[in-house]
């Protein structure tokens, strides 16, 4: 949800974040769960706490 609102493609945050393209595919799609230390570099990149990423409940769309 974050990086489509930002409109950053999946090769630019792997990028980013040191990891191929298609571990993000696979964290969008639930498929896989990330170590903490890529969590946290997730949430850092788009400057918002872990809890907005990751979460055990459903998270409301930021700006409903």
């Amino acid at each position: 949800m974050l990086r489509a609102e930002r409109g950053v493609s999946r090769r630019q945050l792997a990028d980013a974040l040191g990891v191929h393209y298609q571990t993000v595919g696979y964290l969008e799609r639930g498929e896989y769960s990330p170590s903490l230390y890529l969590a946290l570099k997730l949430a850092e990149y788009f400057e918002v706490p872990v809890e907005v990423v990751f979460a055990t409940k459903p998270f409301p769309r930021l700006g409903a």
